[in-house]
């Protein structure tokens, strides 16, 4: 199985903090598990013209190759004038419209007030269930307070983060028994 852990913000470093944990916990508890972090900060990403994502090259293409190839994916998000930020609205912009089929999608959000959360629900999973997504419906938001020193505080994060892990293996270990037991009912 192949996870991406995509930190979805160039400027920052509190989803950077939290998407390390997420990584670390899937390193930790699942072994078997192929987990790449995928931080756009990190990246030169172009802007989306259109194009077929395998017709880009250097960094876009490898960010957009390793999405389509993961089997769950982890969006770790801040939010930004009540919003998404560009940088991750690009990347869906520059995949093809199907490309979460098949593919579990669960959520990380951090922001600077309460008044935020519902961000994930009135944008985020809209554009993943779009993209035909089978999404993680409990996502972990994550304050402003819960942080100190670029350092997550609050246990109950923690908790939260475990909990979204063990969600999205579970999620895409039981959607994957489904589709080989659907496949297997035909004959070719």
């Amino acid at each position: 199985m192949k996870i991406v852990a995509l930190s979805g913000s160039k400027v920052g470093s509190k989803t950077r903090t939290a998407m390390n944990y997420v990584v670390k916990a899937l390193n930790e508890k699942y072994s078997d598990v192929e987990v790449a972090l995928i931080d756009l900060a990190e990246y030169d990403v172009q802007f989306s013209d259109g194009r077929n994502y395998l017709e880009y090259e250097g960094d876009t293409k490898y960010v957009t190759q390793t999405i389509m190839g993961a089997d769950a994916i982890v969006i770790g998000t801040p939010i930004f004038q009540a919003s998404i930020p560009a940088t991750l609205k690009n990347i869906f912009d520059l995949l093809p419209v199907n490309a979460f089929r098949d593919k579990v999608v669960s959520m990380l959000v951090t922001a600077g007030t309460q008044k935020h959360y519902l961000i994930a629900e009135q944008q985020l999973k809209p554009i993943l269930a779009y993209m035909k997504a089978q999404i993680v419906q409990s996502y972990v938001f994550i304050e402003e307070m819960d942080f100190h020193r670029k350092e997550i505080t609050n246990d109950d994060v923690f908790f939260r983060i475990d909990r979204l892990v063990e969600d999205t293996v579970v999620l895409t270990e039981t959607y994957a028994k489904i589709r080989e037991a659907k496949e297997a009912e035909y004959d070719f």
